[in-house]
C-alpha cells in the first residue's frame, strides 16, 4: 500500500506569522527520504497555506511524484497546466470550510468536472476524483474515465461512536471492493491518524492512503523522517 504525504500544514504554520519558514518543499523532501511515494498538496483558491511557487518548487525538486490537490476553478486549472503535476485529484471547495468536507459530487458537475479532466488528460496529467464512499458516485468516476479514485474517509475518522465507526468502515470497504472489480485503482484519505489508519489500511482493495495533517502534527514532536517512517510502519503492519 502506498502513502501519499500531504505537506499542506507545513505552509499553514508559515502562514501563522506570514514567514519564509517553514518550507513545504523541505517537509517534501524529507517526507521523500523517510520512504514516501508520492507528495500531495492543494491549491486552494484562497491560498491559505499552499502558495503557486510551493507547487512549482516541489513538481521541481521532489523526484516522488507530486499530486495536485485541486477545484475545478479556471485559474487553479491553468496553473495545473503550467505545473504540469504527475496527478490532479479533483475535490470540492468553499472558502468558509476549515478543511475539505465531503467528496466531489460527479452527478451535479458532470459537464464541468468532464471538461476539466479533458484539458489535463490531453497534457498527460493523471486525473483522480476524490469522491464519497457511494456507488453511483464510482459509476460517474467510470463513466468520465478516471485514472483512479480517492476515498473519502472523512466521516469514518471523525465517527463519534462504534456504531458509526462501523458503519462508514463498512460502506468504504464496500465501496473500495465495488471499484476495484470495476478496474479502478482506489485510493483513500481524510482525517486518517496513527490509530484509524489500521481498519483503512486492512482494506485490500485500496492500495495507496493520502495523510497530511496527523503527520505534520507528530512531525512537531519527533521529526518529519520519524513521523513518516512511523505511519509507513503502521501501514505495512496491516497489509
Amino acid at each position: 500500500m502506498k502513502l501519499g504525504v500531504n505537506v499542506d500544514h507545513i505552509a499553514t504554520l508559515r502562514e501563522a506569522r506570514h514567514t519564509v519558514y517553514p518550507a513545504p518543499v523541505v517537509g517534501a523532501l524529507l517526507a521523500e527520504y523517510a520512504g514516501a511515494d508520492s507528495i500531495v498538496v492543494h491549491l486552494r483558491e484562497d491560498r491559505r497555506h499552499i502558495k503557486e511557487e510551493d507547487v512549482i518548487l516541489i513538481k521541481k525538486i521532489v523526484k516522488i511524484p507530486l499530486n495536485l490537490e485541486m477545484s475545478i476553478n479556471k485559474d487553479i486549472v491553468n496553473i495545473a497546466l503550467k505545473v504540469k503535476p504527475n496527478q490532479a485529484t479533483l475535490v470540492p471547495e468553499r472558502r468558509r470550510e476549515l478543511t475539505t468536507e465531503g467528496g466531489i459530487d460527479l452527478i451535479k458537475h458532470y459537464r464541468r468536472i468532464r471538461d476539466v479532466m479533458d484539458r489535463l488528460k490531453s497534457n498527460k496529467i493523471r486525473v483522480s476524483l476524490f469522491i464519497d464512499p457511494i456507488k453511483e458516485q464510482i459509476d460517474k468516476a467510470i463513466q468520465l474515465g478516471a485514472d483512479l479514485i480517492e476515498l473519502n474517509t472523512g466521516r469514518y475518522s471523525e465517527s463519534k461512536n462504534k456504531k458509526e465507526n462501523r458503519k462508514w468502515l463498512n460502506r468504504i470497504r464496500l465501496s473500495a471492493q465495488y471499484a476495484k472489480r470495476k478496474g479502478l485503482f482506489v485510493a483513500a484519505g481524510h482525517g486518517l491518524d496513527y490509530d484509524n489508519v489500521k481498519e483503512i489500511a486492512n482494506i485490500k482493495e485500496i492500495e495507496e492512503l493520502n495523510i497530511g495533517h496527523s503527520i505534520i502534527c507528530r512531525a512537531v514532536f519527533v521529526g518529519m523522517v520519524s513521523a513518516v517512517e512511523e505511519m509507513i510502519e503502521i501501514i505495512n503492519s496491516q497489509t
